[in-house]
């Protein structure tokens, strides 16, 4: 009898299971059908691998990892940019994950960067603030800096520090001074948790300036940000436009929002790395150039894994 009622309650559960399957299916049927899809794919191998090993203690030098991971070193001090290392982002189920696949490998793996002094989050989203990955980088020489009502997510306690900054908000972290940047985005990571703030940042060590732009649609907070005194780098997104484009800005705006905020280079991100939209994959960087014109020279990295050196 103890028997038959585990096997009945098993099926039960099984149908219930099924059951649920199908329903989701029926709500976003888009959404499951691009996962079998990427069940039957590989990831492609980073097409650069950068060295950072070979970065000197002085000067600015950046690389693209992948999607809106970028490692910089400033004058010695290393930070992260939201940091996706992860096969897959989206809910972790423990078995597995729900959500998207990468297109393309990160250009190195965590085990293969150098101490990272701090790391800057931008907002709650799962591809911008993957947890499995930040797992990775809990130590007590890391610090954390990140939106407004997000350090839940994190565990802070096994960070060196980890400070929440609203817009116009600024803090220090060593050498490096990071102010908190309105951007027009929305922060929520889940449906029922639209108090999470979302930031771009700036950075300032020494004589370098640097602008991480998060995730943006246009706006002309950036403006703001000029002075007599113009930015070293904006690293800025450039996809995930189409239809999007009320919360993710097209490569012609986000070209635009770097020189009206007086940028020198651009560093476009949030492309080639994870199918969050419909436009073709390598667009994004084909209507940077178009937009760049004659000044395509100040594009610094248009590959992932490529590397850039001031």
């Amino acid at each position: 009898m103890h028997r038959r009622t585990l096997l009945g309650s098993a099926g039960l559960g099984l149908t219930a299971f099924a059951g649920l399957g199908t329903w989701a299916y029926r709500a976003a049927p888009a959404f499951w059908n691009q996962y079998a899809d990427d069940l039957k794919r590989g990831i492609l191998p980073a097409p650069h691998r950068p060295d950072p090993k070979t970065w000197s203690d002085t000067g600015l030098h950046a690389a693209w990892l992948g999607h809106s991971t970028v490692l910089l070193k400033i004058d010695g001090t290393t930070i992260l940019t939201d940091p996706v290392f992860s096969p897959r982002v989206g809910i972790n189920l423990g078995i597995m994950t729900l959500g998207v696949k990468r297109l393309v490998e990160p250009a190195l793996a965590i085990k293969q960067l150098p101490k990272i002094d701090l790391i800057l989050l931008s907002h709650a989203h799962f591809d911008h603030f993957d947890t499995p990955t930040l797992n990775a980088f809990e130590n007590s020489g890391t610090a954390g800096i990140t939106a407004s009502k997000t350090s839940d997510l994190l565990r802070v306690n096994r960070y060196r520090s980890v400070q929440e900054l609203g817009w116009g908000e600024r803090t220090r972290v060593g050498a490096v001074e990071v102010r908190g940047l309105e951007v027009k985005h929305w922060g929520a990571r889940m449906r029922n948790d639209t108090y999470r703030g979302y930031n771009g940042y700036t950075i300032e060590s020494g004589r370098f300036r640097v602008i991480f732009g998060g995730d943006t649609a246009l706006t002309p907070a950036f403006r703001d940000l000029k002075t007599s005194r113009r930015y070293d780098l904006a690293i800025m997104p450039v996809g995930a436009y189409n239809p999007w484009i009320r919360v993710h800005c097209n490569p012609e705006e986000s070209w635009t929002m770097a020189n009206d905020a007086g940028t020198e280079f651009f560093l476009p991100i949030h492309h080639q790395t994870f199918a969050l939209s419909r436009e073709p994959r390598h667009e994004p960087i084909e209507r940077l150039m178009t937009a760049a014109g004659r000044n395509t020279d100040r594009i610094v990295l248009q590959q992932i894994g490529q590397e850039f050196q001031l």
